[in-house]
């Protein structure tokens, strides 16, 4: 039988976007809080990630650091079917988008993504979908953060280009 923190925080895998949303606000911490041990990422975003270091974005450091404490892991796509499907997506996504969706579909886990796309392929195939705002509200929702701090890390995104569809969580509440 599975406890009650399992079944509210499943596994999770986070394409570029969301990830480096929170990397580039400083809120790294958010996620380890909510996702400690459940959180993934490909080796595919992963060379994203580091790309965008290599461009600057020191504040994506945080994210190989993140790795290397343990408390978020980095997945290769194993089976033929994680690759077949990363294939058919990687088409018409981005790499690091089609990398974690065929690894959530693959798995069972929870995508988190902000790309229209990408989400619009996820629920097509029936995979749980979760994005930056959604992790915000969920962090709020169990008291991970407040809302005043949760809505000065969404400025932070927002100041580092996230296009975000609210400018405060208290419009989703």
């Amino acid at each position: 039988m599975r406890s009650n923190a399992t079944r509210t925080m499943p596994e999770i895998v986070f394409d570029t976007c969301v990830i480096s949303n929170f990397a580039l606000a400083g809120g790294l911490g958010i996620l380890e809080g909510l996702y400690r041990d459940k959180a993934r990422i490909t080796d595919v975003v992963s060379l994203e990630i580091l790309r965008g270091i290599q461009s600057g974005h020191t504040r994506l450091e945080s994210i190989p650091t993140a790795i290397r404490a343990g408390w978020l892991k980095e997945v290769r796509l194993k089976t033929g079917r994680e690759r077949a499907l990363f294939e058919g997506l990687s088409v018409s996504l981005g790499l690091g988008e089609a990398s974690s969706l065929a690894v959530a579909k693959a798995r069972g886990l929870v995508f988190a993504s902000d790309d229209q796309a990408a989400r619009a392929e996820a629920a097509r195939l029936g995979v749980a979908l979760t994005g930056t705002v959604g992790i915000l509200l969920r962090a709020v929702r169990k008291g991970a953060c407040d809302v005043r701090a949760a809505d000065g890390y969404l400025a932070g995104m927002i100041d580092a280009g996230f296009s975000s569809p609210v400018r405060s969580l208290r419009e989703m509440r």
